[in-house]
């Protein structure tokens, strides 16, 4: 049996503990490839450490910014007690953060979209202020890593823009068991679907300007709208034009919400990947989205879904009224998004293994801490 490595993962994700089944499941296969540790959030606000999961609480004030100022002397204690050989940070910001918090361990990145969003398009306008740090930080990450491992097609173009080839590139697990099973007609109700965070990144001001047109032309259409943040005053906008709102579901309603609906839709101006995505082909359902980061690496106009340009409200609107209004369309588009599906799905197994893969590989490079990668 081969050795375990020392692992410390290192993200801002907030977990509750004891895990839920499904996350369970994916660190337990990673548990019987590595001897891990993971430095993370509390989910409720409260310290906690079970031997495996060290999760910081919540800080009363300034708690996101203050979560990088100290993550350095925390990997660094961290560091000392289980002696890592490996660091994974879940994104470039960790990265260029803790590079030399734990000597010796290689330091592996992962890349799950474009880190310059969060400044400019995530929360509040005034993030943008802090835009050029982070973007220079971002990229510091990048370059010092032993190792990046990327996502989709979209994220590896944005880490060779920076010089450096990503030693692999896979998604990241996502329990998808809520969604397999028998698939669900099309209906026939003039309906779908968006789940998502409200923020600025899946373009909700361009999404509501394109209901509003669908909604007047076919009046009867229905929008379910799952998902809260910052731009929920948009939504709230929409109550009279045929929008159900519900800002949480999980994933076995979201399941229900797919079947109930003729297509999903994505009106992001940036995403890594798109989860949800994959979701819906799993539930047999066409998305309508744009063009842009990691969705036309899953999504093929006219295909399994159709794409628009982002920002282009009236675009999307004529794309939602196709499926609206195209029996045959609609069902071409869902049954060929069912078959896509496959190709994105991936056991806590053969996640693991991936991972222990791309670490045994990061080990067994003789490149030198912060000499810009592999």
């Amino acid at each position: 049996m081969k050795r375990k490595p020392r692992l410390l993962m290192v993200a801002r994700t907030r977990y509750l503990l004891p895990l839920p089944e499904t996350t369970g499941r994916k660190f337990a296969a990673l548990r019987e490839r590595f001897d891990l540790r993971v430095l993370a959030t509390s989910a409720d606000g409260a310290a906690r450490d079970d031997g495996v999961f060290h999760l910081v609480g919540r800080l009363p004030v300034l708690d996101g910014p203050l979560f990088y100022v100290l993550l350095p002397f925390r990997v660094r204690r961290l560091a000392r007690s289980h002696r890592p050989e490996a660091l994974v940070t879940q994104s470039p910001y960790e990265a260029a953060l803790v590079r030399w918090s734990a000597p010796g361990a290689r330091l592996v990145v992962e890349v799950h979209g474009d880190w310059r969003t969060a400044p400019r398009l995530y929360g509040s306008p005034l993030r943008r202020l802090l835009a050029p740090l982070t973007d220079r930080v971002g990229a510091l990450g990048v370059r010092r890593a032993d190792a990046v491992r990327t996502i989709s097609a979209f994220t590896s173009g944005l880490v060779r823009g920076l010089g450096v080839e990503p030693a692999a590139e896979f998604a990241a697990f996502t329990d998808l068991d809520a969604f397999a099973g028998e698939r669900e007609p099309l209906p026939a109700e003039p309906r779908v679907l968006f789940v998502g965070v409200l923020e600025r990144y899946k373009n909700i001001e361009v999404l509501a300007a394109a209901w509003r047109r669908v909604a007047a032309r076919r009046p009867g259409s229905q929008l379910h709208l799952v998902g809260s943040g910052t731009q929920a005053p948009v939504v709230e906008t929409l109550a009279d034009v045929g929008v159900e709102w519900q800002r949480r579901i999980d994933a076995a309603e979201v399941a229900i919400a797919l079947d109930r609906a003729r297509a999903l839709i994505l009106p992001s101006a940036i995403e890594g990947l798109g989860r949800v995505v994959i979701e819906a082909f799993m539930r047999g359902r066409a998305v309508v989205g744009t063009r842009s980061g990691g969705i036309p690496d899953i999504v093929e106009d006219g295909v399994n879904g159709l794409l628009v340009e982002p920002g282009d409200a009236s675009a999307l609107a004529a794309a939602i009224e196709r499926i609206l209004d195209d029996d045959d369309l609609a069902s071409r588009l869902g049954a060929a998004a069912g078959e896509s599906a496959a190709r994105w799905v991936a056991s806590p197994a053969e996640y693991a293994d991936r991972m222990r893969a791309l670490v045994d590989g990061a080990l067994e490079r003789s490149v030198s801490p912060g000499s810009g990668g592999p």
